[in-house]
């Protein structure tokens, strides 16, 4: 190497000062303080040697500063020519030319990366260490880049993709290559949007401000009744405190540091303490925060101008990965990259927009491992794709496409097991060096080697600042505090215990000087030397961002003068489409489904109108099919709304990486629709069209498809824009609720529009489907002459002639028995065929109007409200401070003081051990032992078998806690239910006993089973969930009193009392993660297991300190004699330290060793050295050690068989041995009725039932947006009924309205529906996954729990319908008993719709299905109902067996008979037929015998022209629909039945959905009933 005067010293400080932009691991050259207080690295020109001055020191800086963003520390190279010299009049040194030569591209192409800390921070000599290496002696360029590019072989996502170490080189060179192509010195020149960038962030006294409590009480239905009386009460009771405002709360408090280019800060802090508003705030997401104060700035550019201009270079990334499932990772993160692709100006000479984004797309592919995932789908929870760390990278790569100069990560890791999760984190360093950014994470699990990816920590509680510098020095800084770090703890272990009382250990002597509370931390730390740097480096850092922003002024153009979006609006749009083709293809399933379902309706429409005749007879069905024809079409697109919601937050996401704006995809969606539809619309249309027999001219074809089309189109963009425009689904299905009814209501079909009421009239007029069936009808009727037939033509008889005859008809002429088309759509809709064109016209206007208001509600659409998680708490029952916190709302410091910002301190500091000790002991003890030999489980696997688990031995003692631990995919999970004999497919065989015996039929409910997933009724408090179990799991011998006393010692040992009587609610709503897991183990344990409990992964998912309690907690309860079993992944060496024994599996589910661990897992370690692992470490975590010495996880595992040499062990004869000593010994002990307990559940039926109702009346009743939305849907719609149908008269009309009116009545059901049936599937949820493998209760309680709360509420709701639709409308003058039968039969109503809508919930899978389900079935009850089409123009087919089947048929004929009985009928002028009567007879001689035969009246005109009306009366009316008022008991019988049948349903399919059906084929199956004899036999045996 050519060093000059250099020495040695001097060229690893110019690599190391080049790591500001380049890294390089603190462990090679790590500083080292004697100081406690955090210390910053940075570019340590002054560690040279004497020999060079200090004015080479800081040209070397100014030279290394312009480095390549992202390259790794370089050392010199020999070969350094003239042209990597730098510019004239600086001082040329060799570091200089060092760093100059290896910022050359060419040179720099061999160059490699890592995921490596940053080394950039102050350069000022006050309090900077001695650089020194780790005794790393002469270092190559090869030492340095050793662990670059990093690229593991041995990834659990994907075994099979391993390469050869030669292919793995090659590739490694290729991404170096492409690696200096995307972010070397070249580009760099080149672009200018690099040279323009907002790098480094600092924030100054960042305060946040939030609206509202940690904690409120529960809303209940009675709370808007009560409202008023509770607010008089206040006002006399607290005065001026009672304003009901709530209080404006500190989220966070005074935060001041910076983040480097080229950095990453670890945010550490439980859940709750305001980590997520912490990164939102740095992201510059401040929406719905009451205010945000201090300074944030981006390069030195101001918060508000970033937001105004910049807003493409900050990225914030939530902890869900937001993706289009359906759409391959090729094209997520291709459509990721055409959108942030920048202009000409900043790409390389002659590289094209296809070739950026091809050479993009390989280094990202390949940098984060996921090239073998191209092609895969993204996927989610219904559609198969990659797994859960590939999704993660998917996300990592997408960030790093925005090449956003400011990144925050919000929880990332969560669900991921460690060494993924490391994977994830090291991916984000690379990024982070790569890039040259600021990356900011908040994490709650970190382990060391994680940890050591970062450069600075920040600590916080309650919103406040505890500690933020360096990561190194953490750790020091809290212990020179007093607080002792005990041995194995990881360093992001100890930092987050300081935040917990129960979990922090403080040092001798310490005790009373300590910080205790979050303020009082906070103090210290801002009174430390630590804070001081901050502050210093903050300082020192914005000089630096000085010269940066006049630098970044001198690059700017007009095209980098603003960098919101990349691409100009119409490419955006061009995208967009793209993508949305793609996702749509992608999900082939549903788009060939939908057209399918269709076609069938098609069918079935088609046949309803089939072949209609071109007569009068076929008038009233021809508006028929064209009114069905807009309806269904308009109906489908209501499909809109659920795809608006679910891709809602992607697109939000979206919108925050600057990729489109959401106007774009408004017109996207748009463009996509137009073939869609006209898909859609053409399949529906050919075969109603021709299938009914409508004009068949090429014209009026092909203009009713061209009609169709738009007005579909229109529909579409309707329903898009509600959904863009409110804030939940809730909300948008009630507004959509009313505005179908008035888009039906005011078409023109079902009134005309000389009939409508003035205040309703104008709906016509804003209603885009009316001026569709305008020019529907026009175009079908303009051209056709319709031949008057009976019973239209009138009179008839013997002596009647063609020239005496008229038709009834309106538009018919006198003395004519044809009727043209135009004259009968003139009279009777005031339609013209001159304005179809005109019409076509205003429905394209409605359509790009709503296309318009779409992109106006994207626009303004906000990510979900900023604020930490509320606690909510029964009226009542909410601890003291948090009530009086909510009361006096103007006190904001009471509120704070509460600690309710996380649910309320679980317990004080100095609760004493004895009084612990007391409430274990009155814990129940277990003292069954429970055993289980030759464990076999096979499941069929593509044509053959599979065996997960082989030969599977062991036990579980009471006053143990036993780990059950594997690798991921061992069959943990598997063996566990297994056990808890919860397997429901496959074959599981072996030996099972409890103390020697067969398991008893109650060994379900015997044992407590905690699930991995907290599910719970998210209505019922901590306490109620807790008694819910006690009173329904433990024996009926005990006294419900003693019961609901041990639910309290309950609560008491998992140190729950001050939530005790909080609602357990949704994740953020409601208790916290840690809180929830809590309420899971005490739910088991509040059934008093008399055998053992199991625990699936309790800590999955947790913070450290959360996961540390809850395994205190397991730990006491072994402690006091229960027997527990609990799975456990790769937990912390402390965590571990509190189990007794492990029963370890691998892969195949092969047991590995079983047994005790000893004393800091000395036993087990010694196990695995006897036989040939390699020596475990003394600081190394034995959980891990165990694992990586079998080879969990590593496909290219080429050692021992463990399984094999587990089999061969001593120890496991020792542990045959002992198992058949337990065997014998407790076979011949006392017999326990533990053992004998034959029933299946601890409460007969009848108690079962009573507290599964009681349950759900509960839900109920604290569900008031539920209850209101029911309430607000019935009065809205009947009030919109009512006053459509107001004081109705006695025309024909009038009389065809009644019957539109009962019709509207029927159609109130679909929303209703849509809006009861997520309530059943939730309880149905509950029960499938939890309270049923536990035996609480049976399916039938469940069931009778969903009916029985709906009924008394749709009742109520049905009333609240009745008055107001009606005594104004339909019943004004109506009879006492009309109005009495009418309430009865609408009840009835109330109670058929709760039970329809169940009855499909029940067997659907899921809401979506349920909500797919509703509308066909609907279709099918109404169609055939006789209103649609009435009874005499049904085909045969139908008429003659599907009419009589229809419920509706008999709902129809009892509300419509007794609301037209024995009214008069009195014909308005344009409704008579008008004929002269022969010479010599009078109107009535000569119609005397027709009326006589046919009803109706006559009556002589003026004109001497007789004027027939076709009906007398009601009754006459509704007999042409085949109506009697006769039948009207009958009907109200038979619809009752109808009723009871549909309830019938909900029970027989839910026991079919949850295992009936298992339980009949197996029945049938001759296999399964072998199988289950020889079972019986077999256990008769034993005992």
């Amino acid at each position: 190497m050519a060093h000059d005067s250099t020495t040695d010293s001097e060229i690893l400080e110019a690599a190391y000062a080049h790591g500001e932009a380049h890294s390089m691991r603190r462990n090679e050259f790590r500083a080292t303080s004697s100081q406690i207080q955090g210390t910053s690295y940075g570019s340590h020109e002054n560690i040279a040697a004497p020999s060079a001055s200090s004015s080479q020191a800081s040209s070397t800086e100014q030279s290394l500063s312009n480095g390549i963003p992202g390259s790794s520390n370089i050392l010199s190279r020999p070969d350094s020519s003239s042209e990597d010299l730098p510019a004239p009049g600086h001082p040329v040194t060799t570091k200089q030319s060092i760093a100059s030569a290896l910022e050359s591209e060419d040179d720099y192409a061999d160059s490699k990366f890592q995921p490596i800390k940053t080394a950039a921070t102050k350069d000022t000599a006050d309090y900077r260490p001695k650089l020194q290496s780790k005794g790393s002696g002469r270092m190559t360029e090869e030492d340095l880049f050793r662990v670059l590019s990093r690229r593991k072989t041995n990834t659990s996502d994907h075994p099979g993709s391993a390469m050869s170490p030669v292919v793995t080189q090659e590739e490694q060179a290729e991404i170096e290559r492409l690696m200096s192509r995307m972010f070397g010195q070249n580009r760099r020149e080149q672009s200018e949007e690099e040279k323009t960038r907002h790098v480094g962030l600092v924030f100054k006294n960042l305060t946040v401000k939030g609206m509202g409590l940690g904690a409120a009480l529960q809303p209940t239905l009675g709370d808007p009744f009560l409202g008023l009386p509770r607010l008089i009460s206040r006002v006399f009771t607290k005065g001026k405190s009672a304003s009901g405002q709530p209080p404006v709360r500190t989220i966070l408090n005074d935060f001041t540091g910076c983040v480097r280019p080229g950095e990453m800060l670890l945010v550490l802090g439980r859940p709750g303490s305001g980590c997520s508003t912490f990164l939102k705030v740095l992201a510059n997401q401040r929406f719905g925060y009451e205010s945000v104060k201090g300074d944030v700035t981006y390069g030195g550019t101001s918060a508000k101008e970033m937001g105004k201009n910049y807003r493409g270079e900050i990225v914030y990334n939530p902890e869900d990965d937001l993706h289009y499932a359906t759409l391959s990772v090729k094209n997520t993160l291709s459509f990721a990259l055409k959108t942030r692709t920048p202009g000409k100006e900043s790409r390389n000479q002659g590289e094209s927009r296809n070739d950026y984004v091809r050479e993009f797309l390989r280094v990202v592919s390949k940098l984060f491992w996921i090239e073998h995932t191209l092609g895969t789908k993204v996927g989610d929870e219904f559609v198969r794709g990659v797994s859960g760390g590939e999704k993660k990278r998917v996300s990592i790569a997408e960030a790093m496409i925005t090449r956003a100069s400011t990144q925050c990560w919000d929880n990332s890791t969560r669900g991921l097991d460690a060494s993924t999760a490391l994977e994830y984190v090291e991916s984000l360093r690379t990024l982070t060096n790569m890039a040259h950014i600021s990356t900011s994470v908040a994490l709650y699990q970190a382990g060391e080697s994680l940890y050591d990816l970062f450069d600075k920590v920040v600590l916080i509680e309650e919103g406040r600042c505890l500690y933020y510098g360096s990561t190194e020095n953490a750790a020091a800084y809290f212990e020179s505090l007093g607080f002792e770090r005990p041995a194995r703890w990881t360093t992001a272990d100890f930092l987050t215990s300081i935040t917990d009382p129960h979990e922090r250990k403080v040092k001798e002597g310490f005790s009373d000087r300590i910080p205790r509370s979050a303020a009082q931390f906070e103090d210290a730390y801002r009174n430390s030397d630590a804070f001081k740097m901050t502050v210093d480096d903050v300082a020192d850092f914005e000089q630096e961002l000085e010269a940066h922003r006049k630098e970044r002024l001198e690059n700017r153009s007009k095209a980098t003068k603003q960098k919101n979006y990349t691409l100009p609006f119409h490419k955006q749009v061009w995208e967009c489409t793209n993508r949305q083709f793609l996702i749509m293809f992608g999900d082939q399933f549903t788009l060939y489904g939908k057209w399918g379902g269709i076609l069938f309706q098609a069918l079935i429409v088609g046949s309803l109108f089939y072949n209609m005749p071109q007569t009068s007879a076929g008038v009233f069905p021809r508006g028929g099919v064209i009114f069905f024809l807009l309806l269904f079409n308009a109906l489908l697109a209501l499909a809109e709304l659920t795809s608006a919601f679910s891709s809602r937050p992607i697109m939000l996401k979206h919108k925050a990486f600057s990729f489109y704006r959401p106007s774009a995809y408004a017109i996207a969606q748009t463009v996509v629709d137009l073939p869609l539809v006209l898909v859609q619309v053409s399949l529906f249309n050919i075969v109603v069209y021709f299938m009914a027999g409508l004009a068949r001219t090429p014209s009026q074809f092909f203009i009713s498809l061209l009609i169709l089309f738009v007005q579909t189109l229109s529909m579409y963009s309707f329903f898009r824009a509600i959904g863009s425009l409110v804030a939940s689904l809730d909300v948008a299905t009630r507004i959509t609720g009313v505005a179908i009814q008035a888009l039906i209501v005011y078409t023109g079909y079902l009134i005309p529009p000389q009939k409508m009421h003035p205040w309703f009239k104008w709906l016509i007029w804003i209603n885009p489907v009316q001026y569709g069936f305008e020019a529907l009808m026009a175009n079908e009727f303009y051209n056709l002459n319709i031949q008057c037939v009976p019973p239209n033509l009138v009179p008839q008889g013997p002596n009647t002639s063609a020239q005496y005859q008229s038709c009834t008809l309106q538009g018919s002429q006198q003395g004519s028995t044809v009727v043209r088309g135009s004259d009968y759509i003139r009279t009777a809709f005031t339609y013209e065929r001159a304005h179809l064109w005109r019409n076509f016209g205003i429905i394209t206007a409605f359509w790009l109007f709503f296309v318009l208001l779409t992109m106006i509600g994207m626009e303004l659409q906000k990510p979900n409200a900023g604020g930490g998680a509320v606690t909510i708490f029964k009226r009542g029952q909410a601890p003291k401070s948090v009530e009086r916190a909510i009361e006096n709302t103007d006190n904001v410091e009471d509120e704070e003081k509460a600690g309710a910002a996380d649910g309320a301190k679980l317990a004080s500091d100095d609760s004493s051990d004895s009084d612990e000790g007391k409430i274990v002991n009155g814990v129940a003890k277990n003292d069954s032992i429970f055993t289980y030999q030759n464990v076999n489980y096979t499941i069929p696997y593509e044509k053959g078998e599979r065996r997960l688990l082989n030969d599977v031995q062991g036990y579980v003692r009471p006053g143990k806690l036993t780990a059950l631990m594997g690798a991921s995919g061992a069959g943990k999970s598997t063996l566990l239910n297994t056990l808890a004999q919860r397997i429901n497919f496959g074959v599981v065989t072996g030996d099972f006993l409890v103390d020697g015996r067969p398991l008893p039929k109650s060994f379900q409910r015997a044992t407590g089973f905690a699930e991995q997933m907290d599910v719970h009724e998210p209505t019922a408090t901590v306490r109620e969930a807790l008694r819910f179990s006690a009173q329904l799991r433990q024996p009926e011998e005990v006294p419900i009193e003693e019961k609901y006393e041990y639910c309290e010692r309950i609560i008491d040992l998992l140190e729950m009392r001050s939530i005790a009587g909080a609602t357990i609610g949704k994740i953020g709503e409601g208790l916290n993660q840690e809180q929830r897991k809590r309420v899971t183990i005490g739910v088991e344990l509040a059934s008093k297991p008399e055998l053992l409990l199991f625990l699936d992964e309790p800590t999955s998912g947790l913070d450290s300190g959360a996961a540390f309690n809850i395994v205190r907690f397991l730990r006491k309860l072994a402690d006091s004699g229960q027997a527990l079993l609990v799975t456990i992944h790769q937990p912390s060496s402390v965590l571990f330290e509190h189990f007794d024994e492990l029963l370890l599996l691998k892969s195949g589910g092969r047991i590995v060793y079983h047994g005790p661990l000893g004393k800091d897992s000395r036993q087990l370690i010694d196990y695995f050295e006897s036989n040939g692992a390699k020596k475990c470490e003394p600081s190394a975590n034995p959980a891990e050690y165990m694992l990586e010495a079998i080879g969990a996880g590593d496909p290219n595992y080429k050692g021992k068989d463990w399984g094999d040499v587990w089999a061969s062990s001593a120890e496991h004869q020792d542990r045959y041995r002992e198992i058949q000593d337990m065997i014998a010994e407790r076979r011949n002990a006392a017999t326990d009725s533990k053992t004998d307990d034959d029933r299946e559940f601890a409460m007969p039926l009848g108690t079962q039932i009573y507290a599964v109702v009681k349950r759900s009346f509960v839900s109920y009743w604290r569900t008031p947006d539920y209850m209101i939305g029911k309430f607000v849907l019935h009065i809205f719609t009947g009030l919109f009924n009512s006053f459509t149908f107001y004081h109705i008269g006695n025309t024909q009309i009038d009389m065809q309205s009644r019957l539109f009116s009962v019709f509207m009545t029927l159609t109130i059901s679909p929303p209703l529906i849509q809006q009861l049936q997520p309530k059943f599937l939730n309880f149905r949820s509950i029960y499938q996954s939890r309270e049923a493998n536990s035996k609480i209760y049976s399916w039938i309680a469940l069931i009778t729990g969903a009916i029985l709360p709906e009924l008394p509420y749709s009742i109520l709701a049905g009333t609240l319908y009745f008055i107001c639709w009606w005594f104004p409308a339909l019943g004004r003058g109506a009879t006492a008993f009309a109005s009495g039968y009418t309430w009865m039969l609408l009840m009835l109503f109330e109670i058929y719709y709760v039970g329809f809508g169940q009855a499909i919930a029940a067997f659907a899978p899921n809401e979506l299905l349920a909500s797919i389900l509703v509308p066909l079935f609907f279709l099918f009850v109404v169609s055939f109902c006789g209103v649609v089409v009435p009874f005499a123009a049904l085909p045969h087919f139908w008429r003659s067996w599907m009419y009589y089947l229809t419920p509706f048929r008999y709902l129809l004929e009892g509300f419509l008979s007794a609301a037209v009985h024995n009214r008069p009928v009195e014909c308005a002028t344009d409704e008579f037929a008008r004929f002269p009567a022969p010479p010599n007879e009078s109107c009535e001689s000569y119609t005397q015998q027709f009326i006589a035969q046919a009803g109706g009246y006559v009556q002589t005109a003026a004109d001497g022209i007789c004027e027939f009306c076709q009906y007398k009366n009601g009754d006459e009316f509704a007999q042409g629909f085949n109506i009697f008022y006769s039948k009207k008991w009958e009907d109200y019988g038979i619809f009752f039945a109808f009723c009871g049948f549909n309830f019938l349903v909900v029970f027989v399919a839910s026991w079919l959905y949850l295992g009936g059906s298992k339980t009949i084929k197996n029945m049938f199956h001759a296999k399964a009933r072998k199988q289950q004899n020889a079972l019986r036999k077999q256990n008769n045996e034993k005992a």
